[in-house]
């Protein structure tokens, strides 16, 4: 446990060194700063003492100047700019950046202490290993050829799926396309991070609606918003800087904020209206809101008819969800929906905010997609002030996901088909033929070649992975289930921290049976100490993001260039050079870096910037050369604070971090889209239509836009995307350059898109005349590719609510990324008898992710010492316990903890929350003798994650976290 800071050993080392300056005939202002600490009120204290001020020389100046170096937070997505003061190479000291758009001057907790994650005692200092049950210390040679050997022993035996390569959102944009890459070289799909477990259904439901799975507008453009709807959210605690922009509507503008959450937040306390609801009801509830709004006539009628297809059938699953229904699933009363829905017509426009709560469900791809369809209804999208502002949770989760470290896509979004691979292919100038080889086919039950439904061999190449929510199957489920052919065997967990994840118990057994760990992080994590391995795992110490450079993306798509700081401290090394010593390890070096020079070991950056750029046409991650972002960097100061807009200086009239889609080269100049599909400005002002993606016709029905364009468009309607065809028959094909025309007929001549044109051509051409690349059509209310077309409420795994069951039941089992998952098979059973209360659980403001950074630092860990649950006091009292107490809290799958209750109305009564940050106990029992020594966080605690339970989303496998079954007991 810590002790508050009061021991006077810290105070008596100033003191003397105040004392000895105060004792000189004269101290220069310099000196007495530095040895007192004082930032402020100088003059004050030295006239205190009796001393006299001079003033420091030029000479003395620069012979102690401090050099400022600009950096990014590595916390949260708002992208706060961090000034750090280097003395020497050491970080001394940081401010906030004043001149940031994001952060205006302002730090939370965790960004005010990030000093400490760079210079932090409790690092990992060198590779270890675990042998005959003691950690040891070795070489990275050493590590680097014993872990190799190992990889490609198991990749002879049982295939390259049977190593998976856990990446992470706290890579840099550079460092996540290097590592989706090397994947790719490795031979496997089983690669993923972060973000499938906070905001997979947030992509999969946004992209599936609209075109992009991202935040559509910006922290800074809620500065319009007239109302603002926030649900599943806590952005005072988890993104604490954004709640600066929220609070600047709510009192400019005098935007009503309501705040919906089964649990009272620190947010919702700053709420105009608070709704508290029923856990895993949310469909359920937004329909309830639309009952009201169509019922009345509340919604904006022109933009359905020309912008949104599929409304009626919305309409008519909103028909059944009158406000006694409502009231029934949810919990929430008819009349106070009302009160929300005439507050969203009458104050337009207005925006909608999610987070993890929305999307952490077995059907989080239907709340997200019911989050949009609440805007469509009320024509809030493609406004300033309007949209759906998706708060992501990691520094570089929207970067990570964009660069395609994901078990589903390649970089932008490409997907795994043939011709995405072949596109990658021309980028990487590699031999197509060679890349397939490093992939194996399906074996079916006998050993022979599965073949798919045309009779053709099935590679694996072009197969979804085990995503990292599903990893503990990969190696616990019985090969013959699965659609590869071995087990997991191999788990390199690269900047993740596993407690972060639902079912810890099985997650324990899972890594005890695997061949070989991996942990590469600045930090052990809880992958050191939740198994009982004594050999077989290794420890390779990270860099931070502050002891290297590249670029990072805000959750608002702004890209910002981090200046490396300070040198790799202890034996750290950066991720990127860790990669080109496991590419020169399994003899493909030569291959990965062929257009990336190495410099004393080292990947230049800037080189992976370009060629990522010369690949990523879909999103637009094209126009932002490390040029650019360098230069909005050192001009923050002349962007304006809410259009995010250069007035004057050298990035004139772009839009700050030039948010993609930056279309065609960086010799466009294009400004960035700060605000999706607002086609009031031109395309090449940052103008842009909903994206043509789903066909141009549905059951007879046309999917383009209805006599509705972008300002300044030549096509004065719908259009879907652009080929070089649809050049040609516009008779716009005469706009290419003979280079642009030779490198379309390389790709297809006619056949050749938008998509996959090298030069930029078709991009280039279509923005001439003000159209969209990716075409002009209706977003859509209804996804006919997904299990549930129109968004519907299904009653979570472990429900509490038997009598809903049979109404809104859940999914029939099924096989998804090569693994079978229960639905019906876990519903079907009461679990409520003997786990009567619904858990949830979410962030803190102390910590952050899985907390192993965080938790070890003195700074923050000093704020929050103890793992709690809370309880509502009528719950707390019928059970005897008290506030403080001891309790076990026991998920429906057996697993258990032990942590302090805190007996609050936070919760409403039958509901538990939990805060994921802690670790480093597991069920009941203190693992802290297991880390190295000087490694363990200062804080530990059990995990929430080890009482979660199964549960997945329909689509992507986000696991469920929000609404399980517990029960609490005093322990």
């Amino acid at each position: 446990m810590l002790k508050r800071k009061t021991s006077g050993i810290q105070r008596s080392g100033q003191r003397g060194t105040l004392a000895t300056a105060v004792a000189e005939t004269t101290v220069d202002r310099r000196s007495f700063l530095r040895g007192s600490g004082l930032a402020i009120g100088g003059l004050a204290a030295i006239g205190a003492t009796g001393g006299t001020v001079r003033q420091a020389s030029a000479q003395e100046a620069a012979n102690g100047a401090i050099q400022t170096i600009k950096s990014v937070c590595t916390h949260c997505s708002v992208g706060c700019t961090v000034v750090a003061e280097v003395d020497n190479g050491v970080w001394v000291g940081q401010e906030p950046g004043w001149d940031s758009p994001f952060n205006l001057g302002a730090h939370c907790a965790k960004g005010a202490s990030v000093r400490e994650h760079a210079h932090g005692e409790r690092r990992l200092k060198y590779p270890m290993k675990k042998e005959g049950g003691e950690w040891k210390r070795i070489s990275w040679e050493d590590a680097i050829n014993e872990i190799g050997d190992g990889m490609m022993k198991i990749r002879e035996e049982s295939g390259p799926d049977s190593v998976y390569w856990l990446g992470s959102a706290k890579h840099s944009n550079e460092q996540a396309y290097l590592f989706r890459k090397f994947a790719a070289y490795w031979g496997t799909n089983n690669v993923d991070h972060q973000a499938r477990i906070c905001h997979s259904t947030t992509v999969a439901g946004v992209a599936n609606t609209w075109g992009y799975g991202a935040m559509t507008n910006s922290y800074n453009d809620i500065h319009n918003s007239k109302a603002i709807f926030l649900i599943g959210g806590n952005p005072a605690e988890a993104h604490p800087v954004s709640l600066m922009h929220i609070l600047k509507a709510k009192e400019e503008n005098n935007a009503p904020l309501i705040v919906c959450d089964p649990r009272f937040t620190r947010t919702a306390a700053h709420s105009d209206e608070y709704v508290r609801f029923r856990p895993g009801t949310d469909v359920g509830l937004i329909w309830g809101i639309l009952w009201h709004i169509f019922e009345n006539g509340w919604e904006d009628k022109e933009f359905i008819r020309t912008r949104v297809w599929g409304m009626d059938q919305i309409r008519d699953e909103v028909k059944k969800w009158t406000p006694e229904e409502t009231e029934r699933v949810t919990g929430v009363p008819g009349s106070q929906l009302r009160r929300v829905a005439f507050t969203l017509a009458n104050n337009r426009p207005g925006t909608v905010i999610w987070c993890m709560g929305g999307t952490q469900h077995t059907n989080g791809n239907n709340n997200t997609r019911a989050y949009c369809v609440l805007q469509l209804a009320l024509g809030n999208m493609g406004v300033s002030g309007g949209g759906t502002n998706i708060f992501r949770g990691h520094d570089n989760v929207q970067g990570a996901t964009d660069l395609g470290v994901l078990s589903h896509d390649l970089p932008g979004y490409y997907g795994l088909a043939p011709g995405s691979w072949a596109h990658w292919s021309r980028v990487w100038g590699e031999d197509l033929d060679w890349l397939k080889g490093r992939f194996v086919n399906l074996l079916d039950a006998d050993g022979n070649p599965a073949k798919d439904a045309d009779g053709n061999d099935i590679s694996l190449m072009n197969q979804n992975g085990i995503p990292v929510s599903r990893w503990i199957d990969g190696v616990l489920e019985d090969k013959a289930n699965m659609d590869q052919n071995d087990n997991v065997r191999a788990m390199v967990l690269w900047g993740h921290a596993p407690n972060s994840q639902t079912r810890g118990s099985e997650m324990k057994t899972a890594m005890e049976k695997l061949d070989m760990l991996v942990v590469v992080d600045p930090y052990p994590t809880v992958s050191a100490v939740l198994h009982d391995r004594t050999d077989g795992v290794y420890l390779l110490p990270a860099s931070t993001q502050f002891e290297t450079s590249g670029s990072v993306t805000a959750s608002n798509r702004s890209f910002q260039w981090r200046e490396r700081v300070v040198a790799p401290v202890f034996e750290s090394l950066p991720d990127h050079t860790i990669i080109r010593m496991f590419a020169d390890k399994f003899g493909f070096s030569d291959r990965l870096f062929r257009n990336i020079e190495v410099k004393d070991g080292e990947p230049v950056v800037e080189d992976i910037t370009r060629e990522f750029n010369r690949g990523m046409w879909t999103i637009g991650y094209t126009g932002q050369s490390p040029e650019r972002l360098k230069l909005h960097m050192a001009n923050q100061h002349t962007f304006d604070k809410t259009t995010l807009r250069a007035v004057g200086g050298p990035a004139d009239g772009d839009y700050y971090g030039l948010p993609w889609p930056c279309w065609g080269t960086p010799e466009m100049n294009h400004p960035g889209t700060p605000n999706l599909y607002d086609m009031s400005k031109p395309v090449s002002q940052g103008g842009l239509t909903f994206r043509a993606r789903f066909g141009v016709e549905r059951d007879g029905q046309n999917l383009l836009a209805e006599g509705v364009y972008s300002a300044g468009s030549e096509i004065q309607d719908g259009y879907p995307e652009f080929t070089m065809q649809m050049l040609m028959d516009l008779g716009w094909d005469g706009d290419l350059t003979d280079d642009e025309r030779a490198a379309i007929e390389a790709v297809g001549g006619p056949k050749a898109n938008w998509k996959t044109d090298l030069s930029g051509g078709i991009q280039r051409v279509a923005i001439k005349h003000e159209c969209a690349p990716f075409g002009n059509a209706k977003a859509r209310a209804v996804v006919w590719t997904f299990p549930d077309p129109v968004p519907l409420h299904r009653e979570p795994l472990y429900t509490n609510r038997r009598d809903l069951v049979a109404d809104y039941p859940t999914y029939s089992d099924r096989k998804l990324y090569r693994l079978p998952t229960m639905y019906a098979s876990i519903q079907e059973k009461d679990f409520s008898g003997d786990y009567p209360m619904i858990l949830t659980s979410g962030r803190l403001v102390e910590y952050e992710g899985g907390g192993d950074e965080s938790r070890s630092n003195p700074w923050l860990a000093e704020l929050q010492q103890d793992m709690f649950v809370e309880i509502n006091p009528r719950d707390a009292n019928n059970l005897g316990i008290r506030d403080r107490a001891q309790v076990w809290v026991e998920g429906a799958e057996g697993a258990k903890v032990k942590v302090m209750a805190m007996v609050t109305e936070r919760v409403g009564e039958g509901v538990a929350f939990m805060p994921f940050h802690f670790g480093g106990h597991y069920q009941g029992q203190d693992l802290r003798d297991k880390y190295p020594e000087g490694a363990d966080p200062y804080v530990l605690g059990e995990s929430s994650n080890t009482a979660q339970t199964y549960g997945y989303d329909s689509v992507t496998l986000m696991q469920e976290t929000k609404c399980t079954l517990c029960k609490i007991s005093a322990a």
